[in-house]
């Protein structure tokens, strides 16, 4: 109160001594580059028009055995039905994972059009209709995504068993999906080596960025042996390192297949 005040000089510098205004926006403003196409065009296969749509049926712990019974009666019969343009490429209960559940993968092979055509058809099949019906009764809920086949992964076929089946799930951050394309594109020849592949899909409609990752193994200890060795081979800890960061949430289901299921 008694003592001399200080005075303290602020001097502003105006964006004019320094050059055009665009110089400092450019400090803060991060450039975009568009892209041109959309991510479903630049990953997806080209030579064919294949759409995947796979369900996930969470039933009743009292009511499994009776799911599927009705599962194995009817869905092969829509399989092979020349009327029908899709494929059960596969069907299962989730042994660990998410318990009381069942997991179906269907192809339509024409895109959107074939899967129209499939639906419209199934709502004149009384057979079909009575175990839609029937099949309310067991579920405690289900869930449904629309996917495509990334180009660099084999195409699922039928294959001999017994197998486990693994699905691994992953939710990456929006707009790292091309990232993931160009990371997997290597990793897949890495794995490939023991021909774990089963598929991998990226969604189109439902939980968007999601990919599922397919792979098949004898056993739980033939899964390790086969996971363990990966990384003894090139290029896969650097694969790990750079998609690790692109995803916000992974899951994994050990899957058995159902009785008529085309991947034993």
């Amino acid at each position: 109160m008694g003592g001399p005040l200080s005075h303290v000089s602020v001097t502003f510098l105006s964006l004019s001594n320094v050059g055009d205004e665009s110089w400092f926006k450019s400090l803060f403003v991060r450039k975009v580059i568009p892209r041109k196409d959309a991510h479903s065009h630049l990953l997806a296969k080209k030579e064919d028009n294949n759409l995947y749509k796979i369900q996930f049926h969470n039933v009743k712990p009292e009511c499994l055995d009776a799911y599927n019974e009705l599962c194995e009666d009817v869905l092969p019969s829509i399989h092979t039905d020349p009327e029908y343009p899709c494929e059960l490429v596969g069907t299962w209960n989730t042994w660990y994972g998410e318990q009381d559940q069942a997991v179906h993968l269907w192809r339509y092979r024409g895109g959107y059009p074939a899967l129209t055509e499939v639906m419209n058809k199934l709502r004149q099949n009384k057979k079909f209709m009575e175990y839609r019906n029937e099949r309310g009764k067991m579920l405690l809920s289900r869930r449904n995504q629309l996917l495509l086949e990334f180009s660099f992964w084999n195409e699922p076929v039928p294959r001999p068993g017994p197998n486990i089946y693994e699905l691994r799930s992953y939710q990456l951050r929006p707009g790292t999906m091309i990232e993931w394309g160009n990371y997997w594109a290597r990793a897949i020849e890495i794995r490939q080596q023991n021909q774990e592949a089963v598929g991998g899909f990226f969604s189109q409609i439902g939980s968007l960025y999601t990919v599922h990752h397919l792979w098949a193994y004898k056993d739980l200890q033939s899964r390790e042996n086969t996971r363990n060795a990966a990384w003894q081979r090139d290029g896969w800890d650097e694969v790990v390192y750079y998609t690790v960061p692109l995803i916000q949430h992974m899951e994994s289901r050990i899957m058995i297949p159902m009785k008529n299921s085309p991947l034993k």
